[in-house]
């Protein structure tokens, strides 16, 4: 794919005319996807796709757009030709752009990753084995995703990472399930029985009958699903210069009341131990980490090309959304074996879902738990609990009442598959909270 694809930009470059720049991005994968039910495949395939996108600047006014290539040299270089001849046409009656910025200083670069993956062969026996017994459904995928970029000026980047995420849960009946997850590089056996013993462990749990406890803040324990969406909705524009300058970040207070997290959260964004690329579509290289948040004071904001041009600053590889592509949070002191004990009489949850803002300047956030969550007595889980809807502040749950993390920390990839294999993720740990609010 790199080969075919430099070789591709290559062939257009002498069809420049004047003072034309052409940026191009190429993104591709080779996928296996299994799809579980009780236990068993119910749908398996392939998914093997490339796109090439053409960006072409003549001054300040600017216009791009992608094309799916079918791997056959001269096919694709006949659709590429005629779609940078749509974007010449084009071009003229676009406006001029004053916050166009991109990368003309030609830092190329080449990340290979090595593929440790398993077949698709063993990973479905041995999925079809942990679900023998069990209404096991999930979905797995695994396999190469690629990004590149090149443009006319001569600079060449080139992505390629391998891994795989295994998203199921072990269901009971009606809503009662518990959700889990499997991801990374390599399979590793031992992590994976270890995750499904888990998940049996709760289900079992869970088919006693369900409490309810009445509205009222709860000491918790926020599993690392659980504190991944909780930190994930701060990306949403709390990260972004644009935001920042703006004063629409969810952030506020940290910029403008010198407001603070616990000292034991730090936030990265993390791009060298994830698996999105370490570029842009503009052609601006990621550095390796970018602290945002460190000992709970805000450090450091994600900056677009655009960004940096409108408030004039340097750009810092983050794409246009100005979202953290490999959130990372540190761990903490305690041992994920002991985050029962410790929590004492509470709510374990495992799981979040539909958080969102009811309060951006205050960093409030509301949502619901979701899946198995447990009520907790003197350290150990003795019954599942109804659906709650929690309303919280980060300063509280990541700040004032953050008691303990793990030291044990969960990377956890996205799971979206529209269009192709999404490259975002986070790594995170769990984290005991005192006084959760519970509104109903």
């Amino acid at each position: 794919m790199k080969e075919s694809f430099f070789e591709l930009v290559d062939s257009l470059t002498p069809s420049l005319r004047g003072d034309e720049v052409l940026l191009a991005t190429f993104s591709g994968e080779q996928s296996d996807f299994a799809r579980f039910n009780h236990g068993l495949v119910r749908q398996a395939g392939a998914v093997s796709q490339q796109y090439l996108g053409l960006e072409l600047i003549d001054g300040q006014r600017h216009l791009q757009a992608t094309v799916g290539l079918s791997g056959d040299t001269e096919t694709d270089r006949s659709r590429a030709a005629g779609l940078l001849e749509d974007l010449r046409q084009q071009l003229a009656g676009v406006p001029e752009d004053p916050y166009l910025l991109y990368a003309a200083d030609g830092q190329s670069s080449d990340r290979t990753g090595e593929s440790r993956l398993p077949s698709r062969q063993a990973v479905v026996e041995a999925i079809c084995k942990a679900g023998r017994g069990r209404d096991l459904v999930g979905i797995h995928a695994q396999g190469r995703i690629c990004a590149g970029f090149a443009n006319s000026l001569g600079q060449r980047n080139w992505f390629e990472s391998y891994s795989f995420n295994f998203d199921f849960s072990l269901y009971h009946e009606k809503d009662k399930a518990v959700k889990s997850s499997y991801a990374g590089f390599a399979w590793e056996q031992g992590e994976f029985d270890r995750k499904i013993d888990a998940a049996a462990h709760q289900l079992a749990i869970l088919q006693q009958p369900a409490r309810t406890i009445q509205p009222g803040q709860y000491r918790v324990y926020l599993a690392p699903a659980a504190m991944q969406s909780f930190v994930s909705t701060l990306g949403g524009g709390g990260f972004s210069l644009k935001a920042h300058r703006t004063r629409s970040t969810s952030l506020l207070k940290m910029i403008s009341e010198d407001a603070a997290l616990s000292p034991a959260v730090t936030l990265c964004e993390n791009t060298a131990e994830g698996i999105a690329p370490d570029f842009q579509s503009a052609g601006y290289r990621k550095p390796g980490k970018v602290m945002l948040i460190e000992g709970g004071r805000y450090r450091d904001c994600l900056v677009s090309p655009r960004s940096a041009k409108e408030y004039g600053v340097e750009p810092n590889g983050a794409g246009g959304g100005e979202s953290p592509e490999s959130l990372d949070m540190a761990g903490g002191e305690m041992d994920v074996a002991d985050a029962v004990e410790r929590l004492g009489t509470g709510v374990l949850i495992n799981q979040l879902h539909y958080l969102n803002y009811s309060d951006r300047p205050a960093c409030r956030i509301t949502g619901m738990t979701r899946f198995a969550t447990f009520w907790v007595e003197d350290g150990r889980i003795v019954a599942p609990l109804n659906v709650m809807r929690f309303d919280e502040t980060a300063y509280r749950v990541l700040g004032q009442n953050l008691l303990a993390l793990t030291r044990q920390r969960e990377f956890i990839p996205s799971t979206r598959t529209y269009n192709s294999r999404s490259t975002g993720s986070v790594r995170v740990p769990g984290g005991l909270v005192a006084d959760f609010n519970f509104t109903l």
